[in-house]
Order: C-alpha cells, then structure tokens, then sequence
C-alpha cells in the first residue's frame, strides 16, 4: 500500500472528474485490463466521469517512456498514474531501470505533485520460475527499489496467476477453440495466453483486473491524508529526470530531408500520436546535426521494411553504423536510434548521415524463426534506404 493513492479516492468521493493515464506497452495496449479497469471505476463511481489517456506502445520499455511521458500522460492532466514496463524491462540492466523509473516518478511529480502513481508488474511465462523460487522477477524487483522510495503503491498482477500454474489450475501459454476453453473451464481450468506473453481477454486480463480490485480494495485503506506527494532526495543522482523529448526541427536538417503531411501520408497519420512531426528521407548522405549539453541522446525514429541504416558520429569519435531494420521489419513500428549513452556530462556535436549501403535484411530476417518461410525479398517494398524520424530524446537539452 505505501503512500496509497490518497487524492483520487478523494476526488472519487466528491464526485470530480478523474483522468487515468496507462502508460506501458503490449499488454496495456490490449483491449484487457485497461479498459476493464476503467469501466470498473466508472461503475464504482457513477457520480463523476473516469476518462483515459492512453499512452502504450507495444515493444518499448521505461527507456522511451520517461521521455514520452510529458508529451503523452502529464500533458493531458493525470490524477491517476499507472506504469507497466516490468515484462518490456525484463532484459534491462539494473541501473538502466532504475534511471527511468525514477524520471518518470520525479517528473509527474514535480508536473503535478498531486498525481497518484501506481506500478503495476505483469509477467511472462519465463517468469514463472522466479515465483516458484519465492522471489520477484528482475525488473519488478527493481521497481520495487523505487516504490519503497518513493512510497508509491504496487500491485503485481503475477502473484495470483503463478500460484494458479503451481496448482495445475492455469496453462500459460496455447491455442484453444470456445468448446476446449469452455472444457477447460469445466475441469478447473484456465488458458492464460496464446504465446507466453499477452493474456487473452476473458481470462488472463481477468485475471490481472481482479488483482487491481484486490490492490485498490487494501489500497484505499492505506489512510494517508490527501495532498502533494513531497519529493526526496533522488536515489539516483544520475535518474532521468531531464529527458526530454523535442521536436526534431530543432536540429540542422539537409535539403533532402521532407516533413510528411499529417492530411496525405499514412505514415504520418498512424504515428501522429505519438509523432506529431514525422521527416522522412532515402537520400544516402542526408544528415541530422545538433549539439546537446547532457549525458544520453537518441532519435525517435521508425524501423521499417525500406528503412536503411545511419552512421552515428559523436565529438570527434569514430562513426559506427546502425541499421533502422531488424528481424521484426514486416511492418513499420516505432523505434529509437541510440545516439551517445552515458558519456561525459558536457557539451556534445552529433552528426548523422543516412548510408548507402543497406543492411542484409534477408539475413536479418531470418533471426526469427518465424520468418524462415521467407526465401526472397520484394524490391517493391524493401529495397530501399529510407530513414523516417520525429524527435530527440535527450537527458539534457538541445543547444542552438
């Protein structure tokens, strides 16, 4: 319970409008447990409205959240917070997790120190495992490091669903008809997923919606007096509180460059979210040059299947390359350039040049097993070198 989220039941209570914002990836996107949440607090509390604001994006962990989080939650006026990043986190190192967490704590925060923060942990089936041995898996024990912190409420939807596997009541992951789930359900039986990571909606995200109705009912109990959280002392020195995300017209694009049109272009449109200025470029040699004073910088971008690869030139550093393709590449989705992680505090020069050559995508593709069908390449949509990108996202800021 720590803290407890005291100023939303508060404004539950007088009948006041609450905003909830979601801001996590796949598994939020889903049409589960968020939107069951929501109508639950509608239903709970008719007198006054519960709206969302939607900000998931599936793939993308804490590292892109603290920077998109004033443009696409603390923008939009949040009572209520909720952050999912412990399955997309699940590979990340430990102080990685525990920069961005801490930024998105302490920018909500400082955006509007009444705003309530719950964590919420979901899980995969390779987790399991953890909960039979007792203990969290890595990203959520992690979190906890800032909860505890911070005095921030969590709720980790894995419990319930890992005692249920232990007791041969739940199977992680299939494929089943209605007339074997309901056969299932007959022998005492649930099928969580259909591939070890995303619920079905009837039953895995039920199961997770009933553990937020578990968590408020202790929560609200917490007793804490409504009003502004205080901000401690950073556990982090180096937390992300200062990322930034900022329209890519701040930097020195060449001539080659195009911004695309929100009205005409599909690109455009489908991104415009969380892209509200999308560039695109297949020209090799066209570049992006900025200065910044800070210690990480990357480019919200694209990854695609005409996308090519960049050259990434930091001071006086040799380049190195880095491909806007991977073995996901089928389709278009957002992604993130790394730029310079954890370099000196100071000021830097970045200098980004689309290449010639593309990456060998065939091969790329092949990463998957999924894609083993694959034997051939249509020119049509994947030869090409093209670079699509939005934004910077920079701990620091961007000089003129």
């Amino acid at each position: 319970m720590r803290g407890g989220l005291p100023n939303v039941f508060q404004k539950w209570g007088m009948g006041q409008e609450v905003r909830v914002g979601y801001l996590g990836g796949s598994i939020t996107a889903q049409n589960g447990w968020r939107p069951k949440t929501l109508a639950w607090f509608n239903q709970q509390h008719p007198n006054c409205k519960s709206s969302e604001i939607y900000a998931a994006i599936g793939g993308t962990g804490s590292d892109l959240g603290v920077f998109r989080l004033k443009q696409d939650v603390l923008d939009h006026k949040p009572d209520l917070l909720f952050v999912e990043f412990a399955v997309n986190d699940g590979g990340a190192p430990t102080d990685r997790i525990l920069k961005a967490m801490e930024g998105i704590v302490r920018q909500t925060w400082k955006a509007n120190p009444k705003t309530d923060i719950c964590f919420v942990y979901t899980l995969t089936e390779g987790m399991l495992s953890d909960f039979d041995a007792g203990k969290f898996p890595h990203a959520a024990s992690v979190m906890e490091q800032i909860a505890d912190h911070y005095g921030i409420p969590s709720i980790h939807f894995g419990v319930e669903v890992a005692r249920l596997h232990r007791e041969g009541k739940l199977i992680f992951s299939g494929q089943a008809t209605k007339e074997q789930s309901d056969r299932m359900a007959q022998q005492g039986q649930v099928l969580f997923s259909p591939d070890g990571v995303h619920p079905y909606e009837a039953t895995g995200h039920e199961l997770y919606f009933q553990a937020v109705k578990r968590g408020f009912a202790q929560i609200e109990k917490a007793g804490v007096a409504p009003g502004p959280h205080a901000l401690p002392t950073p556990l982090r020195t180096d937390n992300w509180e200062q990322a930034k995300l900022i329209p890519l017209s701040r930097a020195i694009l060449s001539q080659s460059w195009q911004k695309l049109d929100l009205a005409t272009d599909a690109k455009a449109n489908q991104y415009r979210q969380y892209l509200p200025d999308l560039w695109k470029t297949d020209r090799p040699g066209a570049e992006i040059k900025f200065r910044f004073r800070g210690s990480s910088v990357l480019v919200y971008d694209l990854l695609g299947p005409d996308c090519g690869q960049v050259a990434v030139q930091v001071d006086q550093l040799h380049p190195y390359s880095v491909p806007r393709f991977d073995a996901y590449c089928t389709y278009h989705r957002l992604g993130t350039l790394p730029v310079a992680d954890n370099v000196p505090e100071g000021i830097h020069t970045v200098t980004l040049r689309l290449m010639a050559e593309q990456p060998d995508k065939l091969k790329i593709l092949h990463q998957r097993k999924e894609n083993a069908a694959i034997t051939s390449l249509d020119p049509k949509v994947y030869d090409n070198t093209a670079w699509y990108a939005g934004a910077i996202l920079v701990v620091g800021d961007i000089l003129p």
